[in-house]
């Protein structure tokens, strides 16, 4: 069927007004694109705060800000990013390409589906408003330990408690629509052994975001009762204890790692095979794996506990150890699917490359923190800092936009420009490392992190200079996406074909770019993982796996 016909048939005698298509929408796509939005608006707002806390420690004095909003700096950074940023982003990911890797024809609670986004602007213009509030907004750090965060914290607090709320309320609501999705809406012959492994991790994240998202809610509401109602759960004077907020915030806080990067993990997991010309290596070790990962994350929160002297330490290092365990099952995984594949190195590949290589790093100084002995050395450092950026950033950001440059085509039917994206990429691999690798010696030297000042005497001037230069780099690696999404909107080439890529695998490659209204005209028949290959591929099929790349490679020659 031609995009023509398929438009058509998508709006049937009714065209969708501005208001009624954006703000009450309850298309899987258009809620999708809302929250990629929303995260990348967000990305921009907390990558503009780290700009201003890199050019403050530029050099020793104070050059830009106040230490006081130096703090609130570092706070809004924090909590804009994890929970403004990269949440949204795999939301948004979820609701584009789950029903169409699933067979659906949307998520299954569309109004609450909804609801859950229209919280989050709510949440974080509650959130941003503090900075103007009397008394500035949060400057706790996004970690909010008490009773810093409830004896001694700006009246504006009270907001940022209900904003969080929201936020809470908003991802529960999201994780409850994926698994109702999920569980009811797949298409006849797609077992749960037969799942896209983006469905499968984010089945899994949606167990432990309902599982651990009431614990921050309970949290943040013992600060309000702490900080209104007279109580003391975290005052020593009234009996409390501080080191229980930790406890609780970091039960709530550890397993939020692994939900915000095993989605990621499960983007990765589609875009290597398609650009190594074979199915993927150990599809049932990586859904073990995963939920292995998931499990384990529940049992380790108290590292980030050690030096409170409070804490089992060789319980909570050995479970750490162990955890990454199942993440090097995935890596093997990985790379045994490139290994003896027809690789190419479009920029989908370039990314996930890029997410290989820092998440490598960021995987290994964790496994040092957990180490009680080396933990004592650097905790509260740069070194923490360091590590926090390379799991989180080279997580989200690297495998984020390997999935937006993936799945580009499919959202609106054009290709994104390959050199610009490549630039992009070179300028944000080199920015990130030349920004974040020196802050790890910066941490083994003793310098703390959230000071907005440090002395020239220190030592520190010469590394914080290097990893400021650097963090401008990174910062202006987004201004060749920007002209890359304008120019491919306004001059780029319409996509013709099912699968631009010439090898996906899961379903989404078998409707049209972009897909219609309700995403398919007709289902093939599900056989496998990879039912998009089965129906393009036949011939590699029953091929052994070692003859797929040939095959393939033979088939682009004809």
């Amino acid at each position: 069927m031609s995009h023509s016909a398929v438009e058509h048939s998508d709006h049937h005698g009714h065209k969708q007004g501005f208001v009624e298509r954006w703000f009450f929408s309850t298309n899987h796509k258009d809620i999708g694109t809302m929250y990629l939005w929303f995260s990348f608006a967000m990305f921009l707002l907390g990558g503009s705060m780290a700009m201003v806390i890199r050019a403050e420690l530029f050099q020793p004095g104070l050059q830009i800000v106040q230490p006081e909003f130096f703090n609130q700096m570092t706070t809004m950074h924090g909590l804009i990013m994890v929970f403004g940023a990269v949440m949204p982003a795999f939301v948004g990911l979820a609701n584009w390409m789950i029903p169409l890797m699933i067979g659906a024809p949307d998520m299954a609670l569309p109004r609450m589906n909804n609801f859950s986004f229209w919280l989050l602007p709510a949440a974080f213009g509650l959130l941003v408003s503090t900075l103007f509030m009397e008394g500035g907004g949060p400057n706790f750090g996004w970690t909010f330990y008490a009773p810093l965060s409830t004896t001694y914290a700006p009246e504006s607090v009270t907001f940022f408690i209900f904003a969080i709320h929201l936020m809470g309320i908003s991802s529960i609501m999201g994780a409850i629509n994926v698994v109702a999705t999920i569980l009811n809406l797949r298409a006849p012959g797609m077992t749960l052994m037969k799942m896209p492994l983006f469905v499968w991790t984010w089945l899994i994240t949606a167990f432990l975001l309902i599982a651990v998202m009431p614990v921050l809610a309970g949290v943040v509401t013992m600060m309000l009762m702490d900080i209104h109602f007279g109580t003391s759960f975290f005052s020593a004077a009234g009996g409390g204890d501080p080191v229980l907020f930790q406890h609780v915030f970091w039960f709530f806080g550890h397993p939020e790692v692994y939900i915000i990067a095993l989605p990621f993990f499960g983007v990765v997991s589609e875009i290597i095979p398609v650009f190594s010309r074979k199915p993927i290596f150990g599809y049932k070790s990586i859904v073990f794996a995963t939920t292995a990962i998931a499990a384990l994350s529940v049992t380790v929160w108290a590292h980030h506990m050690y030096v409170t002297g409070s804490v089992l330490l060789p319980f909570f290092s050995v479970m750490t150890m162990l955890i990454a365990v199942p993440t090097g099952v995935k890596f093997v995984n990985w790379i045994g699917t490139m290994w003896r594949g027809s690789i190419t190195f479009e920029t989908p590949m370039l990314w996930t490359l890029g997410f290989m290589v820092t998440f490598l790093f960021g995987g290994l100084t964790g496994v040092i923190l957990a180490s009680p002995p080396l933990d004592f050395q650097v905790s509260d450092t740069y070194f923490v800092v360091a590590h926090f950026h390379y799991v989180i950033f080279g997580t989200v950001v690297f495998a984020m936009f390997a999935g937006f440059f993936f799945w580009w085509p499919k959202f609106t039917g054009k290709m994104l420009n390959e050199r610009l994206g490549k630039i992009q990429f070179w300028m944000l691999f080199v920015g990130f490392h030349g920004t974040f690798l020196i802050q790890h010696w910066l941490g083994v030297i003793g310098m703390p992190r959230r000071y907005a000042d440090y002395m020239i005497e220190d030592g520190f001037t010469a590394m914080n200079a290097f990893s400021t230069v650097f963090s401008f780099i990174l910062g202006a690696s987004m201004i060749p996406f920007f002209w890359n999404v304008y120019i491919t909107s306004r001059y780029g080439k319409k996509v013709t074909v099912d699968d631009p890529w010439g090898f996906g695998a899961s379903l989404e490659w078998t409707t049209s770019c972009p897909p219609p209204r309700h995403n398919f005209h007709s289902l093939p028949r599900i056989r496998s993982e990879r039912p998009a290959l089965d129906l393009h591929h036949p011939e590699l099929f029953p091929h052994s796996p070692q003859n797929t790349s040939e095959a393939f490679g033979e088939k682009v020659a004809q």
